[in-house]
Formats: C-alpha cells, sequence, structure tokens
C-alpha cells in the first residue's frame, strides 16, 4: 500500500492539540508496521521552525488555476521516520501568526487540498489511500470523489475521513460554493446543509470509510446532544462508520525519562512518585504530607467539565487532599479557579499557565488525576495519567469511557462517573481518596493504570485493517 495523510497540523512540525500529535505519530507507526510507502502533506506555516526547513528540499513549483484565481505553489519534501513528509509553501495563505482562526480561513485550506491534488497529479505521490483529517481536509476527499473519479492517474484512490472534533465543521456561505471552493452548482446538495456549505459533511457523504478517535466517540455521533447538528448525516451513513482510539507517545511520556526531577519505571512507582510529590509540593509551597495529591491539566472551558469543579470546590476542600490546577482558557474561570485557590493556601493552587515540561512533573507528582469533560472524542491527558501511575478520575464519556476501566471492574485503572453531575463526580473522588488510604490496593491500582497499553502500535494495527478492506 501507498497512504498518504493529508492534515493541517502534525508535531514536529506545526501542532497546536490533537490532531498535531495524532499525526505526529500514526504514520511513523503505520510505516514501521508494514514498509510501506506513507506520506504525510501538510502547509508550511511560518511557524516552521529554520531546523526543520534546512532539511527540506524544494521538489518543485508552480502555479495552478482555481476558481477564478491562479496561485503559486511550492512542493518542499523531507524524510523522516521512514516518512515522506511534503510541505505545500504559499505565503500568503500560511505566513500567518496563528494556524487557525482567520477570515479566510475557508479559502486558505480550499487552496491547500487544491494543492494535494496538484502534489498527485504531478507524480510526486499517488497512494492507494488517501486519509484526510477534520474539516480543514475535507476537500481534499470530496475533489477527488466529484471531480477527479474519472482520471486516469487519481481514480484508483481510496478514501478515509477522520473526525477528530465535530464541532468544528467549516461551514460557509452557499454563495462561496464556486468561487472558493470549485464546485460545480450540479454538485451544491453533496456540501448543503442547514442551508449552508458545511465541509465536514460533504467529506462524510464522499469518503469511502469515516472513522472517529473512540468506539464510544462513533457512537455517541448518532445522537443530537454530541453531533452539533450532524447526528441525522452521521445516522444516515453509519454503515461507513467506525471509531479507533488514539495511541499515546510512549517514548515522549515516559517516567523513566531525566525530564522530571525523579525517573522511576513500574519497578519502583510507589517511591518514584512518592519523591516527585515532595518536590512538587515543595516547589509550590504546599505542606510535605503524605495527603493524596489531585491534579487538573486542562484547557478552562465549558467543555472541560470545570463548572462541576467549581460547584463542589468548597466540599472537596473538606477533604484531606491538595489540589493543583494548571491551564488557561476564559477568564471567567482562571479568575475563579485563583480566587478559591486562594481560600485555601495550605490545601490548593491555581496555575494559570501553560507549562509542557510542568505538567510531566504534575503527571509524575499526582496520586489523582481529575478530568470531568463533558464530552471528549477521545482524550490524551488520562492516557498520560495512567502511563505516570497517576489514577485517573473521569467521566464516562467518548474515549474517556474506552480507555478507562472503572475500579469496580476487573482489570481496573480508575474511577468513572457515568453521569454529567457535580456530586457523582465529586463521590467517585471521594471512592478514589477512600482507596487511597489501603495502601496494598492503591498500589495495585497504581500498577495496572501504569501497564495500560495505550501505545500507537494497537490503534495503527486498526487503520491497517481498514485500509486493506476498503482496497
Amino acid at each position: 500500500m501507498k497512504i498518504l495523510y493529508v492534515a493541517s497540523e502534525a508535531a514536529p512540525y506545526a501542532a497546536s492539540g490533537g490532531l498535531g500529535d495524532v499525526m505526529g505519530s500514526l504514520p511513523q507507526e503505520i510505516q514501521a508496521q508494514t514498509g510501506d510507502d506513507v506520506g504525510v502533506i501538510l502547509p508550511l506555516y511560518s511557524s516552521v521552525s529554520p531546523a526543520y526547513r534546512e532539511k527540506m528540499t524544494l521538489l518543485d513549483s508552480f502555479t495552478f488555476p482555481y476558481g477564478w484565481r491562479k496561485s503559486y505553489c511550492g512542493v518542499y519534501h523531507l524524510k523522516e521516520g521512514g516518512v515522506d513528509w511534503f510541505f505545500i509553501d504559499n505565503e500568503q495563505y500560511f505566513k500567518r501568526a496563528t494556524m487557525y482562526g482567520q477570515q479566510d480561513d475557508g479559502e486558505r485550506y480550499a487552496y491547500f487540498c487544491q494543492a494535494v491534488i496538484q502534489v498527485m497529479l504531478r507524480g510526486y505521490f499517488v497512494p492507494d489511500v488517501l486519509h484526510a483529517n477534520d474539516w480543514q481536509t475535507a476537500l481534499s476527499v470530496i475533489y477527488l470523489k466529484l471531480n477527479y473519479y474519472a482520471h486516469s492517474t487519481l481514480s484508483h484512490i481510496k478514501t478515509v475521513f477522520t473526525i477528530h472534533n465535530i464541532e468544528y465543521q467549516g461551514k460557509y456561505g452557499m454563495d462561496i460554493l464556486g468561487d472558493i471552493f470549485s464546485i460545480s452548482y450540479e454538485n451544491a446538495n453533496v456540501l448543503e446543509y442547514d442551508g449552508c456549505i458545511n465541509l465536514l459533511k460533504g467529506a462524510v457523504v464522499c469518503a469511502d470509510k469515516v472513522t472517529t478517535v473512540s468506539p464510544n466517540y462513533a457512537n455517541e455521533l448518532r445522537e443530537p446532544y454530541f453531533a452539533y447538528g450532524l447526528s441525522p448525516i452521521i445516522r444516515m451513513f453509519g454503515s461507513k462508520m467506525s471509531g479507533i482510539i488514539n495511541g499515546l507517545d510512549v517514548a515522549y511520556f515516559n517516567p523513566e525519562k531525566e525530564d522530571i526531577p525523579f525517573a522511576y519505571s513500574v519497578g519502583n512507582l510507589a517511591d518514584g512518585k512518592k519523591q516527585n510529590k515532595r518536590h512538587l509540593q515543595k516547589a509550590l509551597g504546599l505542606p510535605e504530607v503524605d495527603a493524596p495529591l489531585i491534579v487538573m491539566i486542562t484547557r478552562l472551558t465549558e467543555g472541560k467539565g470545570v463548572d462541576l469543579v467549581l460547584h463542589v470546590f468548597e466540599e472537596l476542600m473538606q477533604e484531606n487532599l491538595q489540589f493543583v490546577l494548571l491551564g488557561t482558557g476564559d477568564a471567567r474561570y482562571e479568575e475563579l479557579f485563583s480566587l478559591l485557590a486562594s481560600r485555601y493556601p495550605e490545601k490548593a493552587r491555581a496555575l494559570i499557565k501553560f507549562d509542557r515540561l510542568l505538567s510531566k512533573e504534575m503527571y509524575a507528582a499526582a496520586d489523582i488525576f481529575l478530568m470531568p469533560s463533558k464530552t471528549e472524542p477521545c482524550g490524551l491527558a488520562q492516557m498520560i495519567a495512567c502511563r505516570y501511575g497517576t489514577v485517573p478520575v473521569v467521566h464516562g464519556v467518548g474515549g474517556l469511557a474506552d480507555s478507562i476501566v472503572p475500579y469496580s471492574e476487573e482489570n481496573s485503572n480508575g474511577f468513572v462517573f457515568r453521569h454529567f453531575n457535580a456530586h457523582d463526580m465529586l463521590f467517585r473522588i471521594k471512592d478514589a481518596l477512600a482507596l487511597y488510604e489501603n495502601k496494598t490496593e492503591w498500589e495495585k491500582l497504581t500498577l495496572r493504570a501504569a501497564q495500560s497499553d495505550f501505545t500507537w502500535q494497537v490503534s495503527a494495527k486498526g487503520y491497517l485493517a481498514l485500509y486493506r478492506q476498503i482496497l
């Protein structure tokens, strides 16, 4: 097989979240398992560091027409981790302060998807499977289906489209269908939904297979509560839908590495975590006591369930524990957590910032990791917590339900509350606090958490089976 991943971001070149982590890991794991030709194509953002740019080779530069315009396209290439990385250069569209959130995002990513087609037409990488991700790359799937279905070079290509977060769909007015998106009005019905262009809907219609980032999320998207208006489309095309949970970069998130104060392994899990806990307590000015340490590392937004924590914060502080939050987000939440933490200087800290290195130290030091997300397509933080032997307490939605087994069940690795309710969450936290007092059982649970298999090897096998099925 030849597989081409089309994405708007990928670590380490340009990444802002979970999609970047997936695209930085999955292609290399697929290549490692199969030895097949694997490529990834990305925009060449201004944020791509000079260190990576120096390794790139310019394959081609040309102009091509789309819509009412002609645009320049530079195609750069480098080989890393056995994968062919292609970068589309156009400073008009990609020399920006941020990757997303620009007024012309629709045009920028329509151009990018047209450039992907050009790279294939010119023979630089013609895949058997094209795998696009989220609305920014939806048009690459749509163009293949609507505009190139009979083309001698491209007609054989099968397509997979992955929904990483259905909240973002690429919605635009119908009046720019031809000028910006180069779709004929004969095909308007493919993209039209609820009176406007919906690029994600178009990709679901056109792709041979549609995936999401966890099996449970795939089922949830059939329900209006989770699907942000697209549940009828998901149900209509449900036969092509499946969920494959994301993996974790276990080389980067590794408690045996020296990027935390005291490295440790499963062989000295309890001692290693105790040393890191004392280090963090001292660094934050918390009493160095053997109280269970709960941490949250999160964006401070409504969707991350922080309202639940705020609702029972005073009750939580009556327990024998310490609480540390790390994150930024809505100003209202930043102010509230800072205020509440200031009321309990002996028990709580609110660190309103983004600090990747500190987050690792917190995973290593914590006893309990709290993740009460309202919705969570896959989730990464709960997997990282397990990797460091920290027991997650999570809301049982999306990938959280797929990755965390409740303590009441066999092979448990955490605690799960089923209803999005502040006291349901609080009861599970109290269950974890009670178990913490039973050191023998607690150490068994932390060991099971640390030994959870969240490697990309498992996830990659699921994608490979899907590719082989459609071929």
